[in-house]
């Protein structure tokens, strides 16, 4: 199901005297988040002046907020995009849930994606059906396909993805 904004970091703290605030990607990279002109804080617009990419974190001059105190104010508060802003993104992981996945070699659903995960080697996809399968989020080799609007998943079952299945 596409959404009409779209998670993509949290303000995690100030950076400096002149009121940027310190953001944590949600995907892991912070260069994605420095594209955007507009972001939205409790599905409210605000505008970015400036932003740059410092150590792992954006750091972001919002509208409005000239000091530090004003920026600790916002620590804790979650950041969106509107999804048309990023129409180039295929999808998105909050997009996911509630998806059905399909075994791409016999076409038969296998359940419905429950939750994405995220692990140091990759993410990885709880879906649940007849078994519970963690499929590695690996394009290609386990993801074949991934049609957000027709909210359809193909896989590459491997043996061993199934978890309650001896």
């Amino acid at each position: 199901m596409r959404l009409h904004q779209v998670p993509v970091g949290r303000i995690v703290n100030t950076h400096g005297v002149r009121g940027e605030v310190r953001v944590l990607p949600r995907d892991g990279d912070p260069a994605f988040l420095t594209r955007f002109r507009t972001l939205y804080m409790d599905g409210a617009p605000v505008a970015v002046e400036a932003a740059r990419v410092h150590k792992g974190f954006a750091l972001l001059r919002l509208a409005g907020v000239g000091d530090m105190d004003a920026a600790r104010a916002l620590k804790g508060r979650e950041l969106s995009i509107d999804r048309a802003d990023a129409a180039d993104v295929p999808f998105f992981d909050d997009e996911l849930p509630g998806m059905e996945v399909f075994d791409a070699a016999t076409g038969e659903c296998i359940g419905t994606l429950t939750k994405v995960e995220a692990y140091p080697a990759s993410k990885v996809y709880t879906v649940r059906g007849e078994h519970t399968y963690l499929i590695p989020a690996v394009p290609d080799a386990f993801i074949l396909s991934v049609d957000v609007d027709g909210n359809r998943m193909d896989v590459r079952v491997w043996e061993g993805l199934a978890q309650d299945v001896d």
